[in-house]
C-alpha cells in the first residue's frame, strides 16, 4: 500500500507555480496537481495523449475546453473524462486549483 499524505512541503513543482504528487500501480495512476499561479488570462495549449483520463476538480475553478464539445465552466466537486487521444486544455479560472487526474495505462512520461 502508498500513501502520501497532503502537506505543503512534499509537492514536486513542474513548472512556475505547478505543482504535483504522483501515485501509480502498472495500470493506473493518479496525479494532484495544484496550479497556484491563477488566475490565468489564457488556456494552456491543446494537447492529447493516448491515456484514458478522468478528473475531480478538488479546490477552485477552471474552464475545461475539450474537442467536439462545448467550453464548460468546473467547480470544486465537478468531475469529467476524457477518451484516449481527444485534443483538450484547460484555463484556471481561481488564485488556486486543485485536481486529481486519474490516467490509464500510467503515464510514463510523468516518471
Amino acid at each position: 500500500m502508498a500513501v502520501l499524505k497532503y502537506t505543503k512541503d512534499n509537492w514536486e513543482e513542474i513548472r512556475d507555480g505547478v505543482f504535483r504528487k504522483i501515485v501509480y500501480l502498472e495500470d493506473i495512476m493518479t496525479v494532484m496537481i495544484e496550479f497556484r499561479n491563477g488566475p490565468w488570462s489564457k488556456a494552456e495549449p491543446f494537447h492529447s495523449h493516448l491515456h484514458e483520463q478522468s478528473t475531480y476538480i478538488a479546490k477552485g475553478e477552471i474552464i475545461l475546453y475539450c474537442e467536439g464539445e462545448n467550453d464548460q465552466l468546473l467547480k470544486e466537486g465537478d468531475l469529467f473524462y476524457i477518451s484516449s487521444g481527444i485534443k483538450h486544455t484547460i484555463c484556471v479560472m481561481s488564485p488556486i486549483a486543485r485536481l486529481i487526474d486519474n490516467f490509464s495505462p500510467i503515464r510514463e512520461d510523468f516518471l
